[in-house]
């Protein structure tokens, strides 16, 4: 399927509180997040079964699950051009304010799902806050299994339930 490029602004808002003290940079929501106005929305993406099995429990509520974890969910693009959900296909991207969300939370670690979120992250935003860059779940990194997933993104769960 061949996809119009299209001007799109983020959305939804990001998913953190107060107690949030890791947050995860996607680059910009798929077309299906998009549609349903949530974080990796699409079944094909691996996100949410990696973390389920980085915290060793099943996700029932996606959001009381970043919640209860301490994580934070947000995107390094505010806006872009983009065709579908390719994010080969972004440009003119403008960041979101990472900095000016981080300032008020216990946020201790960054980590960007996939080369494009920590490539954009690295030009764009400076937050003083040590980023960690994460291989991408989406099912177009075939080359990682749900394994080598895995094992990448246990470390979110060591700065998770850290409580300093």
């Amino acid at each position: 399927m061949v996809h119009k490029q299209e001007k799109v602004t983020h959305p939804f808002p990001p998913l953190c509180d107060s107690e949030s003290r890791v947050l995860i940079l996607g680059s910009f929501p798929s077309a299906v997040s998009r549609e349903q106005g949530f974080y990796y929305a699409n079944r094909t993406n691996r996100f949410w079964p990696v973390l389920s099995e980085v915290f060793e429990e099943e996700i029932t509520d996606r959001a009381e699950f970043c919640h209860r974890h301490h994580l934070a969910l947000w995107d390094v693009i505010a806006s872009c051009t983009i065709s579908g959900s390719s994010d080969a296909s972004i440009h003119d991207a403008v960041p979101n304010p990472i900095a000016d969300l981080v300032k008020d939370l216990p946020v201790k670690k960054i980590f960007t799902t996939g080369k494009l979120a920590y490539r954009l992250y690295e030009r764009y935003i400076d937050c003083g806050i040590e980023v960690i860059g994460l291989p991408s779940t989406s099912s177009a990194n075939a080359r990682m299994s749900l394994e080598d997933l895995v094992s990448e993104y246990r470390k979110i769960r060591i700065y998770a339930e850290q409580k300093n």
